[in-house]
């Protein structure tokens, strides 16, 4: 069995006793259990998708209003931070999970709930690394364990096979890409952060690897002036598509000076759901497919 110890996001403690499990979510609030949960309101896509991963949709009591995958999740009853406790209360819950960003807007939502005697926990990794100990923390809080472990290595026998098919190619066949997070910043992604483990792990090189993050997110501020200076070594042009990023191909190829980008002139602009790209699930492996689709069109 593998070693359980994680500090890159928030960490996992065992209780010494025989039962209780402390756990401490990523704003640093602190929650003890002497049992699984079994009654659970997921307001983040991503908790929802992994939840279901676990074989928990019996457990699942509430999700959030934007739920589309998997299919069941649409057919149990939506929440969403606005609404009152009362509405909450009347699920049942015995655990309520969140992104820190919800925490931060409706902290008073929360404290009211944990007050009632129901568990609040804030998760949401940044990275690959993290997205195991999450997958781990799902586990610990729903016993699930295991299966969380099964998931980790599904997904890393996944990359592996990524990896393969990388191998198979010539060393100078990685294309140099832009991949765009947010089209009216011209942002990108974060180094070491899902969107670009994809990139890399279709194949791609990432041409604006100097970004840096902007307020500890996943993304990086950089700049149509900065993304013309790379212009004749983009040879692909991908952009994350969804709410993040509602953005078409016109968009993009129509923008000032966007005829000085290599990409654009070869018609090789791409959209790229965002679901595949920037959440921590399973999926991730799908995007990395879709995304070696794109920059290797003839070896797939």
């Amino acid at each position: 069995m593998k070693r359980i110890l994680f500090t890159i996001v928030f960490t996992l403690l065992l209780c010494t006793t025989a039962h209780a499990h402390t756990l401490t979510d990523d704003t640093g609030h602190t929650v003890t259990f002497d049992r699984p949960f079994t009654r659970i309101i997921s307001l983040y896509g991503a908790h929802t998708e992994n939840l279901f991963g676990l074989g928990l949709d019996e457990e699942i009591v509430g999700v959030s209003t934007s739920e589309d995958y998997p299919l069941a999740a649409t057919a149990k009853p939506s929440f969403n931070s606005r609404d009152g406790v009362e509405k909450f209360l009347a699920a049942e819950p015995d655990l309520i999970l969140i992104r820190p960003m919800h925490m931060r807007a409706y902290a008073g939502l929360w404290k009211a709930l944990r007050k009632r005697g129901v568990a609040v926990v804030a998760l949401q990794p940044d990275t690959v690394e993290a997205m195991y100990a999450y997958w781990r923390a799902l586990g610990l809080l729903t016993g699930r364990e295991t299966k969380a472990e099964y998931m980790i290595e599904d997904f890393q026998d996944g990359v592996r096979r990524a990896e393969d098919r990388l191998a198979s190619l010539p060393d100078d066949d990685r294309p140099g890409v832009f991949f765009e997070s947010i089209h009216s910043k011209y942002a990108t992604f974060s180094p070491g952060s899902m969107p670009l483990f994809v990139l890399d792990k279709a194949g791609g090189r990432n041409m604006a690897a100097d970004a840096r993050p902007r307020h500890g997110t996943n993304i990086a501020d950089y700049g149509m002036e900065r993304v013309l200076n790379h212009g004749d070594r983009i040879d692909v042009y991908l952009a994350q598509h969804g709410t993040m990023n509602e953005v078409s191909v016109p968009d993009i190829v129509n923008a000032p000076a966007a005829s000085r980008i290599k990409a654009v002139l070869s018609r090789n602009v791409f959209l790229v759901d965002e679901r595949l790209v920037s959440r921590p699930t399973m999926r991730l492996l799908q995007g990395i497919d879709t995304v070696f689709r794109l920059l290797h069109p003839t070896a797939s």
